[in-house]
């Protein structure tokens, strides 16, 4: 089974809420939560575009997202 991790930053009430849409449908052990402040190469790439929740597998799923978006992704990446 694939490994998701969603980028975020703290204090990102968008990332908070991607976050409460997929860990009901995922669970937390096969969430990581990647914090983009702690690498500068995260932060130049995504600063602009967290949350974004990303498949070991590689594709990327950008915010905005609804719970199907993320069923639906996860069904794709598998």
């Amino acid at each position: 089974m694939a490994k998701w991790i969603l980028y975020h930053t703290d204090g990102c009430h968008l990332c908070e809420q991607a976050q409460g849409l997929i860990t009901p449908l995922l669970g937390d052990d096969l969430l990581q939560l990647v914090d983009i402040m702690s690498d500068e190469e995260l932060i130049s790439e995504y600063q602009t575009s967290i949350p974004v929740l990303k498949s070991d597998q590689g594709p990327q799923l950008f915010w905005p997202f609804t719970a199907q978006d993320v069923r639906q992704f996860f069904t794709q990446t598998e």
